[in-house]
């Protein structure tokens, strides 16, 4: 089981100063952060469960690249892009749905197994003979870890998830993640006016917690902690505070919630989180678990995604839990939302000259070292020239190696 204590404090005289300003505004920036953030980094696409059987697909974008995952009529589970590769034109055009036996582009009907090869093209004698296998939908890096679907639309050094979330293994191994189904019947999504790093600037600290969210302080304030990211991945651990909580939606939850004896004694009631660089948090909590992520739509604009889950013999008590629970959060993220605003827009006032953050927003500044680490100019209190951003931070990095 992991450790549940609070031990990792931050070092003395650490670099309390955050990112730049100008990172949150950069057009340039934001294209070298879809190139080696959401194209190189794994990215959550859904759960094992939001495609149980043979025909059943998800589909989701990530800027300017589209995913499909579809369960195969020999029940694998397979990611391609969702991209037909006679005019590139979406295979599959909703966000979820299911195929008897084949996927059909719209287009000119096109004609895929669900094994990704090409099964056929319209009018076939209008074009030379084509390879199943070489014009089949092109795969997807995937792994499954917990029963959720990570992919990867490029190659890179980037570890692999069970490298990354795999110190966790024991920890969640007794909620038996990979057998919850989904408690919605689809995945949420929604808008933000604001750069996508302020929402991680946000979510990766619990110092806001006391003065920001009243029901999370209610719920477990007092025993709250993050833990710094590491390997691409944090941890946090939130305990419930004892009695029975002064909030109603607090104290329904708490008097609701039945015993989950399947979990040891210190998660039976305790809210547990694990951030998983650069833009996902997986909840994971007695009565059901969550995931969130975000994706930038331009330098001020994020589209917001999730989804909860379930046990499969949940209790009418279990129910009426994961409601109140799920009530807690999306307050929470409505009050999350403002600021990010806030936060976001602070940074085009004239008064603006940076910020400095407490011990414990530790983990707001390991995060932004996993962003430095790839993007040196980040360490620069003004951005490169015009025109000239990749190749500065290019020259930055050889530099540094």
């Amino acid at each position: 089981m992991q450790n549940t204590s609070q031990d990792q404090s931050p070092p003395k005289n650490w670099d309390r100063s955050g990112l730049p300003g100008w990172a949150y505004f950069s057009d340039e920036l934001l294209e070298l952060e879809k190139e080696e953030l959401f194209r190189k980094h794994w990215q959550l696409a859904c759960h094992v469960s939001d495609v149980p059987e043979p025909g059943n697909y998800m589909t989701f974008d990530v800027g300017e690249e589209r995913a499909l995952i579809v369960r195969g009529r020999d029940n694998v589970v397979r990611a391609f892009h969702n991209l037909c590769r006679h005019r590139g034109s979406r295979v599959v055009a909703d966000d979820k749905g299911t195929c008897k036996s084949a996927l059909v582009c719209p287009y000119h009907g096109w004609v895929y197994n669900l094994d990704g090869t090409l099964r056929g093209a319209a009018q076939p004698k209008s074009f030379p003979p084509l390879d199943p296998v070489k014009w089949g939908l092109k795969p997807l890096d995937m792994e499954i870890w917990q029963g959720f679907i990570f992919v990867r639309f490029k190659e890179s050094d980037q570890p692999s998830v069970a490298d990354i979330l795999g110190r966790f293994d024991k920890e969640v191994e007794p909620y038996d993640l990979a057998n919850m189904i989904p408690a919605e019947t689809l995945v949420w999504a929604d808008e933000t006016e604001v750069n996508w790093k302020a929402i991680r600037d946000v979510d990766n600290e619990g110092y806001h917690v006391p003065m920001a969210h009243p029901a999370l302080q209610d719920l477990y304030g007092k025993g709250y902690f993050d833990e710094p990211f590491e390997g691409g991945a944090a941890r946090s651990y939130a305990p419930f505070n004892e009695g029975p909580g002064s909030l109603w939606s607090v104290r329904a939850y708490k008097s609701t919630l039945p015993e989950a004896d399947w979990l040891p004694e210190s998660h039976r009631t305790a809210w547990l989180y694990y951030g998983i660089f650069p833009n996902t948090v997986i909840g994971i909590y007695p009565d059901s678990m969550i995931f969130y992520q975000e994706f930038p739509d331009g330098t001020g604009k994020s589209r917001l995604r999730g989804a909860s889950y379930k046990y499969k013999d949940e209790s009418r008590e279990m129910r009426l839990a994961r409601y109140l629970s799920g009530r807690i959060d999306r307050i929470t993220a409505e009050e999350d939302q403002m600021l990010t605003i806030w936060s976001c827009e602070a940074a085009l006032s004239s008064a603006y000259d940076g910020i400095i953050l407490s011990d414990l927003e530790y983990g707001v500044k390991t995060y932004h070292d996993q962003l430095r680490n790839l993007f040196p100019v980040l360490t620069l209190d003004e951005p490169p020239a015009p025109g000239t951003m990749a190749e500065v931070n290019a020259e930055m990095l050889a530099e540094r190696d």
